[in-house]
């Protein structure tokens, strides 16, 4: 079943996070202070609207890390009910996709959490004070529709910040497969 993103308030500072990567070694928030701007991503392997975007996403990547944005992609699925989004089938998810940004494990669902995520994928771009400035889609490609992959809502949000102009107000909520908390995990916002 589809879902939208909760739409984190702006303006409101990362939550902080400290997780081991699939490719092994930790990726902490700490790691980004000082970027201009940062993009995090929660990310699955199995869903079809991550599948759909992930080379697109390898894209926005490839051509904003060069102007200082930090990339992170988060996982947080339970693997025990799937298997699929596990570590190991994470990183080869990032081989195939493109990813050139670290990808993190999330066991505890409590980054997810703390970032009010609720589905795959979920995008949050923070400035340099780490402060949100954008939640929402990508764009408004679908895998059920003939909308292609640019990226063109996530693309301005990032110029915005990069050029220190204020971005948009008007966002529109991200797609996708929910979040697959473990049981007993799902959060209030999520009712």
């Amino acid at each position: 079943m589809a879902v939208t993103s909760t739409m984190l308030e702006l303006g409101t500072r990362a939550p902080d996070f400290d997780l081991p990567t699939v490719t092994g070694g930790r990726v902490r928030l700490a790691d980004f202070a000082g970027a201009p701007a940062l993009l995090v991503v929660f990310l699955s392997n199995h869903c079809p609207y991550v599948r759909h975007i992930e080379k697109g996403l390898a894209e926005v990547a490839r051509d904003y890390q060069p102007r200082g944005v930090a990339v992170v992609g988060i996982a947080s699925n339970d693997v025990e009910a799937y298997p699929e989004d596990a570590p190991e089938q994470l990183a080869a998810q990032a081989e195939r996709a493109g990813f050139e940004f670290p990808y993190a494990y999330d066991e505890s669902q409590e980054v997810a959490r703390a970032y009010r995520a609720a589905c795959t994928p979920d995008f949050y771009v923070f400035d340099r004070e780490q402060r949100l400035v954008y939640r929402g889609r990508m764009d408004e490609a679908r895998p059920s529709t003939d909308a292609p992959v640019t990226g063109r809502d996530l693309r301005a949000a990032l110029d915005a910040t990069l050029e220190g102009r204020p971005v948009d107000s008007e966002q529109l909520p991200s797609m996708g497969c929910s979040i697959k908390w473990k049981p007993g995990n799902e959060p209030d916002y999520m009712g």
